[in-house]
C-alpha cells in the first residue's frame, strides 16, 4: 500500500525510471481515501490537471487493500509544496527519443504533450493556484503539440516556460482584472475614488518581467555596413561636387534621404503639377510618398561653397541668402499648388504612378511639407550659426532646412547608435 516519505518532500513530484515518467503523489491526507475510489471503479483528478486511474498506478495493489476508515477527504489540497507521509505512484509518460510523450488520458489537454527527458518539472509547470490545468490554457491556442524543452524546433525553452508560469495569473490578479472590468462605468456615473484599471495595471507590472526583444539585433551589422557606405559616399560627392550633373546629384542624395527615413517608400523625379496661378505647369524637383500614400516635397542644390546666411550682418544680423529664401518660397508655391489640387491631383498622380507603386495604392495630398538639403554649415561663425538657426525656425512650418553637413552628422549619430549595439 502506501510507503512512508519524509514530510519535507512536495505532495506531487516527477521522476524518471528507465524509459518512463512517474509522478509520486503524497496527499495530505493519506492514501487510503485514494485507495477507496479505485475500489469503487473511481478516477482520481489531481489539481484540476492530471486524471489518474487505477490503470496509471506503477504497482497496482489495490484489491490488497482492505477498508479501515469511513473517511473520505477531498481530492485536491491548497499546499501541495509540502505532501503527506504516504505516497502512490503513477506512469504518466512514455519516453521516445529525447522526450517523454505524457498519457493523453493523464493529461487530456486536446494535442500532444512533450518533455524532454532532461528537464526537472514541477507541478507548478502544469496546474495554477486555482486549479487550472496551464497546458489546456495553452491548447487553447491550438497549436498542433506543446514542447517543453530540447531541441525540436517547435519547442518553448525551459527557461522560457519556466518564465511562463511565473506570469500566470494568481487569484488576487484574476480578482483586481474583474474589479477593472467595471471600474470604467462605475466610476463614470458614481463617486467612486478607486481606480480598478490604475490596479489592474500595476499588478501586472508588478509581475511581468519580461523585457522587449531587441528586433534589430539580428540586422545591426548589415545596418552598420549601409551606413557606413552612404556616409562614406556623401564624404567623397561633397569633396567632388562639382563632378556631379544636377539630376545625378539629386538621385543620389534623395536615395540617403531615404534610407534616412524609412516612412517613404517611393521618390518620383521632375514631376508636373498644376500651376493654378498661370494655367500652365510646374515642375517639382521631387516627390516623397510614404508608406500611407502622402506626399512631400523635396528641393535639393548642390553645394558649391556659398554660406546659408550673409556673411555682413544687416541691423546686427546675417540674413538668409537669395538662394535659401528663395528656394523656400519656391518650395512654398509648390505646396500651394498641390494642395489646391486635391482630389483631383490625387487621382492624377496615383494614375500617372500606378506602375510603381504597389496594387491599390492610393496618393494622397493631406497638409503636405517641404525639405530643403542645400549649403554647408562647417564654416558659419558661431553668430551665423545662430542666425541661421533662427531663420531655419522661421520657415519650420513650410520646410525642414537641412545642411549638407548636418546631413554628415546625422548619418554619424545613426552609425555611432548602432555600433554602440553590437
Amino acid at each position: 500500500m502506501g510507503r512512508p516519505a519524509s514530510m519535507t518532500k512536495p505532495a506531487i513530484e516527477f521522476r524518471s525510471v528507465g524509459n518512463k515518467l512517474y509522478l509520486i503523489y503524497r496527499p495530505h491526507d493519506g492514501t487510503h481515501w485514494i485507495y477507496r475510489r479505485f475500489k469503487r471503479g473511481d478516477d482520481l483528478t489531481v489539481k484540476g490537471t492530471f486524471c489518474l486511474t487505477r490503470a496509471n498506478l506503477v504497482h497496482d495493489d489495490v484489491d490488497e487493500w482492505t477498508e479501515f476508515d469511513g473517511r473520505e477527504p477531498g481530492a485536491d489540497q491548497d499546499d501541495f509544496d509540502v505532501g503527506g507521509e504516504d505516497r502512490m505512484d503513477f506512469v504518466v509518460a512514455t519516453e521516445e527519443g529525447a522526450y517523454f510523450r505524457f498519457d493523453a488520458e493523464v493529461l487530456p489537454v486536446g494535442v500532444p504533450v512533450l518533455l524532454h527527458c532532461e528537464a526537472r518539472p514541477t507541478w507548478k509547470w502544469f496546474s495554477s493556484e486555482r486549479k487550472t490545468s496551464i497546458l489546456s490554457v495553452v491548447a487553447q491556442l491550438k497549436p498542433s503539440r506543446i514542447v517543453i524543452g530540447g531541441p525540436e524546433p517547435d519547442a518553448i525553452p525551459v527557461e522560457d516556460f519556466e518564465r511562463l508560469i511565473a506570469q500566470f495569473p494568481t487569484s488576487h490578479e484574476l480578482q483586481r482584472y474583474v474589479v477593472a472590468r467595471i471600474s470604467g462605468v462605475v466610476r463614470e456615473y458614481t463617486d467612486a475614488t478607486v481606480d480598478g484599471e490604475d490596479l489592474w495595471r500595476k499588478t501586472v507590472a508588478r509581475r511581468v518581467k519580461s523585457a522587449p526583444k531587441d528586433l534589430a539585433a539580428p540586422f545591426r551589422e548589415a545596418d552598420v555596413r549601409k551606413f557606413e557606405y552612404l556616409l562614406a559616399h556623401l564624404k567623397g560627392m561633397l569633396a567632388n561636387s562639382g563632378a556631379y550633373k544636377e539630376a545625378h546629384w539629386q538621385a543620389e542624395i534623395v536615395k540617403i534621404i531615404c534610407l534616412l527615413n524609412p516612412r517613404y517608400i517611393e521618390a518620383f523625379t521632375g514631376v508636373r503639377v498644376k500651376d493654378f496661378d498661370g494655367g500652365s505647369y510646374r515642375i517639382l524637383d521631387i516627390l516623397l510618398v510614404d508608406a500611407s500614400g502622402n506626399i512631400d516635397v523635396v528641393e535639393i542644390k548642390q553645394p558649391f561653397g556659398e554660406a546659408m546666411v550673409t556673411p555682413r550682418r544687416y541691423r546686427k544680423n546675417h540674413v538668409p541668402m537669395r538662394e535659401l529664401s528663395g528656394t523656400v518660397m519656391q518650395l512654398e508655391k509648390y505646396l500651394l499648388h498641390l494642395t489646391r489640387w486635391g482630389p483631383k491631383g490625387e487621382e492624377t498622380l496615383t494614375e500617372r504612378y500606378a506602375s510603381q507603386l504597389p496594387p491599390s495604392f492610393k496618393i494622397r495630398v493631406v497638409n503636405p511639407t517641404g525639405l530643403v538639403i542645400m549649403g554647408r554649415d562647417v564654416d558659419m561663425s558661431r553668430d551665423q550659426r545662430s542666425d541661421f538657426e533662427v531663420a531655419r525656425r522661421h520657415y519650420k512650418h513650410i520646410a525642414d532646412i537641412v545642411t549638407y553637413d548636418e546631413l554628415l552628422r546625422r548619418l554619424e549619430a545613426v552609425l555611432n547608435k548602432l555600433r554602440a549595439g553590437l
